[in-house]
């Protein structure tokens, strides 16, 4: 057993999809959640800049004697994961990597990602879906606007909903069997892609993830012992902003605490 809390971060709100998921079947983890909302969004970034942010947050929690680290960001997780993860002696969960290899067992025709720009120009869905399944047709779009519609709590917008709706129709036009929301925000506009496709077409990674983050967290025999649990959070900037965009993931009243950190 390990009573050493888990790390979890992304580049805004959006992590918190994993965060709740994680909570709901590992009620007793200690968990710190690291928003990093200085350099939001990550999805415009090289992988240069990618990877000295990543760096610093990954110090962050070393610091912090975490024994794993949830990358609950699909773009750090495309495009660093390989490069930093030697580096460090805790267990790291990437999003994309575990997700990519549940969804290739589904062995579905034709999947589509709608993913960060940075996402999608890695490839990084496409390479590990096709590793398992190689018959797999994979069609990414990326989405460069969704991230700030919900973090900017903008759905309701007319713009916002017609910038949804026609990268929906983009991709719809490639006969998809199932669409993946490859970032941590996008699962939060499910009530507008619903309006133009069946729910069941769209997939959430955070429930997948979460899933397989129990499992091996279980198999490895490093879970929690204690029943008094913690949870942190920990923003770079603007930690109000964050605070009321947080409503829309996570119950407030369960943040402990939001305040400055890491600055990338």
């Amino acid at each position: 057993m390990d009573n050493s809390p888990i790390g979890i971060f992304d580049s805004g709100v959006g992590g918190l999809s994993v965060f709740s998921q994680l909570v709901q079947l590992l009620p007793d983890e200690n968990y710190i959640y690291f928003g990093d909302t200085l350099n939001l969004p990550y999805g415009n970034k090289t992988k240069e800049e990618l990877i000295k942010i990543t760096q610093n947050i990954f110090d962050f929690f070393k610091a912090k004697k975490v024994k794993a680290v949830v990358m609950a960001c699909n773009t750090t997780s495309a495009l660093t994961y390989d490069t930093l993860s030697p580096k460090y002696d805790f267990k790291i969960y990437p999003i994309v990597q575990t997700v990519a290899k549940e969804i290739a067992i589904g062995n579905y025709r034709n999947i589509g990602i709608f993913a960060t720009q940075g996402t999608v120009n890695s490839h990084a869905y496409k390479k590990e879906i096709q590793k398992y399944s190689p018959n797999t047709q994979v069609f990414e779009i990326a989405c460069p606007e969704w991230v700030n519609i919900v973090e900017k709590e903008l759905q309701e917008n007319e713009d916002s909903i017609n910038n949804i709706k026609m990268h929906l129709d983009e991709m719809l036009v490639h006969n998809i069997d199932k669409i993946v929301l490859g970032c941590t925000h996008y699962p939060y506009l499910l009530n507008i892609l619903t309006q133009f496709a069946p729910e069941e077409l769209f997939i959430n990674p955070a429930r997948h993830f979460a899933q397989y983050i129990y499992q091996n967290l279980k198999e490895n025999n490093i879970l929690c012992e204690e029943k008094k649990h913690e949870h942190k959070i920990y923003v770079s900037a603007n930690p109000k902003q964050f605070a009321t965009a947080s409503r829309l993931f996570y119950k407030v009243q369960e943040i402990e605490e939001i305040k400055l950190a890491v600055q990338s």
